[in-house]
């Protein structure tokens, strides 16, 4: 059996733990919707409800995640709609180069635009098989395997297009603005010029 390689200062646990900031939001899909705005081509924002948001083209992706509190999970089955899916139903506008991923409660993660549709990105719906539980983000939740877990964010409701980069939620709170599990971006004070915004 190849040995799975994990990013520097990481182990492997004992299943997926959960962990998150505040109390789980309910599901009610008929009120729920995922919105896109911000800089979007047409200006208006776009609102795509939980029907809409299923019958977006669908992938499954096999991905590690790390928690930047120190561990990774191997070879999880995500399935769920790519951001390339989304962003060709709700095109941006020119000179997008970040977005603001919104959750519930206005929990929020900034990403650069290309960390946002790179290849394993996915706005997932189901885990290993399985819708996502409660805990683990349900109905969507952004997965973004190249980067620590809190850039993955849960109960996402919405897109912010960026012209120019925004700190989200924990990087107010001083983690790092890119979170590179492989170069340990853990923490603001470890960026260097150019990696945050002013």
């Amino acid at each position: 059996m190849e040995e799975t390689r994990l990013p520097p200062g990481q182990y492997v646990p004992r299943g997926l733990p959960v962990i998150h900031y505040g109390r789980v939001p309910p599901f009610k899909p008929g009120s729920w919707d995922l919105k896109v705005f911000g800089a979007t081509a047409s200006g208006e924002e776009h609102a795509f409800g939980w029907d809409d948001f299923t019958r977006l083209p669908r992938v499954t992706r096999v991905a590690d995640f790390h928690c930047v509190t120190k561990f990774s999970v191997p070879g999880l089955h995500w399935d769920g709609v790519p951001p390339s899916a989304l962003v060709d139903a709700a095109p941006p506008g020119p000179g997008v180069r970040h977005v603001m991923v919104w959750a519930e409660y206005g929990y929020s993660a900034n990403l650069r635009w290309s960390d946002f549709t790179a290849p394993g990105t996915l706005l997932a719906t189901h885990l290993d098989g399985e819708p996502l539980s409660p805990d683990h983000g349900a109905p969507v939740r952004l997965v973004v395997p190249h980067l620590y877990g809190w850039k993955s964010v849960k109960w996402v409701r919405a897109i912010e297009y960026l012209l120019e980069d925004r700190r989200g939620f924990w990087e107010d709170r001083g983690y790092h603005n890119v979170a590179d599990p492989w170069r340990e971006q853990r923490y603001s004070y470890q960026e260097e010029p150019g990696e945050g915004p002013p």
